[in-house]
């Protein structure tokens, strides 16, 4: 298949790239390499990769690319609450314009995946897991705009959403803002950490698994599509101070305070089920625990500076 993958530099296209040339498929990028990374590079030899350096707002190099494509995977975003505040017009342009430009170009022959978030749950309720039938109450921009474009896209019928967890481990383009990853990187550098809202919980996914659920959905879209799946560890809906816990486990050195005065400005707090997406097949590979394992090697590489969309 050829497969248009907007953003695909990114955290997640930038492992999940590889993954759909491996597979066999013919893959075009859309990207504006604006963290100035360097993912892909270990793929540019690979004849079935074309590397477009542009930006999804551009219509007109979209519907160029889009008329190629058997597959649509709108990666390109503005990711993370921080970000979207800092720069609102952008964001508005990016998450949200843009996909609605995709959906609306796309033929019906087309298939289009498009990865969420399940942040749009915002606060849920005690002991009650979020399904994909609980309402959304997104308490940032980021939410709100990836809410909004879902509901979009799954009005029309025409597509797979992914209401990812939180998603962590080492991709080429890394991450250093996301939760277990923030967390793992001060255990690993500082060995110390204060802690605010311990209680406020979160469901995590390895970006691996990220990526491997859109080769998942493609493989079976027909029965897939039109719906919203939340996809992220089962047995991960845990609380900042749980997740601190599991990684004093592996770095024993580790010390973490629970500070009584001070507010986290991320106020999602919720748990979430995963059951609609693994009984389409779906499984996740890679533990909580495995990845944190793998946080701790990446991190005799790379200390923070550029890894952050922050």
């Amino acid at each position: 298949m050829n497969i248009l993958v907007t953003g695909g530099a990114g955290y997640i296209g930038s492992i999940l790239v590889p993954t759909l040339l491996a597979e066999g498929h013919k893959v075009t990028v859309i990207d504006n390499f604006m963290y100035n990374q360097t993912p892909l590079l270990d793929c540019c030899w690979n004849p079935g990769l074309t590397i477009i350096r542009g930006d999804v707002r551009d219509t007109k190099l979209l519907a160029e690319q889009m008329k190629k494509a058997d597959v649509i995977l709108p990666l390109a975003c503005l990711t993370g609450a921080p970000l979207c505040v800092r720069e609102p017009h952008n964001a508005r342009a990016i998450n949200y314009d843009a996909v609605k430009t995709i959906s609306d170009m796309k033929s019906a022959s087309q298939l289009m995946i498009f990865p969420s978030t399940n942040s749009g749950y915002g606060i849920g309720q005690e002991g009650i897991h979020c399904d994909e039938d609980t309402p959304l109450c997104p308490v940032s921009m980021y939410g709100k705009l990836k809410v909004d474009i879902e509901k979009y896209i799954l009005d029309k019928g025409a597509a797979v959403t992914f209401r990812f967890a939180t998603v962590f481990g080492i991709s080429p383009r890394m991450r250093l803002d996301l939760l277990v990853n923030d967390f793992t990187y001060r255990a690993v550098v500082d060995r110390a950490m204060v802690i605010f809202e311990p209680h406020f919980k979160r469901n995590y996914l390895h970006v691996r698994d990220a990526a491997r659920v859109f080769i998942h959905a493609i493989r079976n879209y027909d029965k897939m599509k039109g719906k919203p799946y939340n996809v992220g560890l089962s047995d991960a809906n845990l609380n900042k101070e749980e997740l601190c816990k599991v990684i004093q486990k592996h770095i024993p050195q580790f010390t973490f305070v629970v500070s009584p005065i001070g507010e986290d400005p991320d106020k999602r707090n919720y748990v979430v089920s995963n059951k609609k997406i693994e009984a389409t097949g779906y499984k996740t590979t890679v533990s909580l625990d495995e990845g944190i394992k793998e946080l701790i090697k990446g991190y005799q590489v790379i200390r923070r500076n550029q890894f952050a969309n922050v």
